[in-house]
């Protein structure tokens, strides 16, 4: 059998990439790739191959990592309980727990097509705003949006009872014909999103719809750690490829300044901790103190009077040693490993994602801070492919509503790590922030605006490219 740069040389030039300008070359991988996650990479690839703790994690910090596991995946129940450390959920809500949505800490997905019995949407939700108006300026700088007036800047399609829901979610698809040079056909889905039963009349006439699947909770500690000044190093206004990435600038709670965002499909949040105090609040109606309130408008008024799980003296429903164990579960799920790295058709493959220029956007590589928030996490060589920058992508992917200074056309570039393991965790493979993409190849072929270079060049791939392109993402 000839030798791997052999056989690599010899697909390359069967695959039409043996000219001298078509460069980088890839004929072996490259010293730690598989390492996603340097030293907290775990070699699982199951449907828990999402849910582990940081392979360097002590065993005596794996305890702290199993009571937070217990917080994210435990229901909580409606207030006033007997189960006081779970209760005072709602009024409005998503779900009841963290795990519905990040089912299996992997990805969401959007309801199934016409899906009009469906209770709720499940582990998609829908942000809300309308245009921003200089007289909400403050408004704008301390949460990023103006609220719809009535309904907030999230739909709550669930409630406890006696509190009206806010309105229930409906996702219908219409077909998006594409067609490759060779003439192989895809048929991409466009979302038409239908907002029923609205509990408290209608909306304001110009307001804005966001329709958002659960994202994969892999790696957040160690983006979390990535120096800010190494994000921003990627950042451009303008380059020779179109590309720019752009930061986005968000308010930090604890703080009360303006930050680096990073987390988030619009990099709407700075930290995890801040994440986490949010997700509680709008997904849960839980109060923390952070957010010691409950997420209601001025305009519902049975969601104002409805029983809180507060305690004897006030105290959140979310205590702050809860917090600090979600946030340390969260900051600690680790990044499986990636397989088939040294494969001649993965090599190949990632030889096209360079070609393309998809690594404008997805950066391969960061170090980690030496000053991580937890040890374990400092000093990483980490391989996320994403720059965490806002890029717009086109009007196709445009939700037409802004969040802090990100526009209605930008997205934050998602991470790729464990993209290849989604089928197996979460049982689908279903992309993009509303999961509209059916599989790898739609989320590509989705990609305009500052991407449109990297769409085109893909287009011109023949059948054995696009497997080599695939081949290589699902490595990931």
């Amino acid at each position: 059998m000839p030798s791997l740069p052999l056989r690599l040389s010899l697909l390359l030039l069967a695959l039409g990439l043996g000219g001298c300008d078509d460069a980088p070359r890839f004929t072996k991988p490259e010293p730690g790739e598989a390492r996603s996650g340097g030293a907290t990479t775990v070699r699982k690839t199951d449907q828990n191959a999402f849910s582990m703790p940081s392979a360097n994690l002590a065993p005596t910090r794996r305890l702290d990592f199993s009571v937070g596991n217990s917080f994210f995946r435990s229901p909580w129940v409606i207030a006033p309980s007997t189960t006081t450390a779970r209760d005072g959920l709602g009024p409005l809500f998503n779900t009841n727990a963290c795990q519905n949505c990040h089912i299996k800490d992997g990805r969401g997905h959007p309801p199934a097509p016409n899906a009009k019995n469906a209770k709720n949407a499940v582990s998609m939700l829908v942000r809300l705003s309308i245009p921003n108006d200089p007289a909400f300026a403050t408004l704008i700088e301390q949460i990023g949006i103006v609220p719809e007036p009535v309904y907030g800047g999230q739909l709550q399609d669930m409630s406890v009872p006696g509190v009206p829901p806010e309105g229930k979610v409906r996702v219908d698809y219409t077909p998006v014909p594409v067609r490759f040079k060779d003439g192989t056909e895809v048929e991409l889905r466009k979302p038409v999103l239908h907002i029923t039963q609205l509990g408290y009349g209608p909306m304001h006439p110009d307001a804005r719809f966001s329709a958002r699947i659960a994202p994969p909770m892999i790696g957040l500690g160690l983006l979390e750690a990535i120096p800010d000044q190494d994000i921003l190093a990627n950042a451009k206004d303008k380059s020779a490829d179109g590309v720019t990435g752009r930061p986005n600038w968000v308010w930090d709670d604890a703080q009360q300044k303006t930050v680096l965002g990073r987390f988030g499909w619009k990099a709407g949040q700075p930290n995890l901790n801040q994440q986490n105090v949010h997700a509680f609040s709008g997904d849960m109606g839980l109060t923390t103190s952070l957010r010691p309130f409950d997420d209601c408008t001025q305009a519902q008024t049975a969601c104002l009077e409805a029983p809180n799980g507060n305690g004897p003296q006030g105290e959140p429903e979310v205590s702050d040693n809860i917090l600090r164990l979600v946030e340390f579960y969260t900051r600690n799920l680790a990044v499986p490993a990636r397989r088939d790295v040294g494969a001649p058709e993965v090599l190949a493959g990632k030889n096209l994602f360079y070609k393309a220029g998809c690594v404008a956007c997805h950066t391969p590589t960061f170090t980690t801070s030496a000053t991580a928030a937890e040890p374990e996490l400092a000093n990483q060589v980490i391989h996320p492919y994403s720059d965490l920058l806002l890029h717009d992508m086109g009007e196709g992917l445009a939700d037409g509503r802004t969040e802090f200074t990100a526009s209605g056309r930008q997205w934050r570039t998602a991470p790729l790590w464990g993209i290849g393991l989604t089928q197996n965790v979460s049982g689908h493979t279903q992309f993009l922030h509303d999961g509209r993409a059916r599989n790898l190849l739609e989320a590509v072929l989705w990609h305009g605006g500052e991407a449109e270079p990297a769409r085109q060049q893909v287009l011109q791939f023949n059948a054995e490219q696009r497997a080599a392109l695939l081949a290589f993402l699902n490595s990931l």
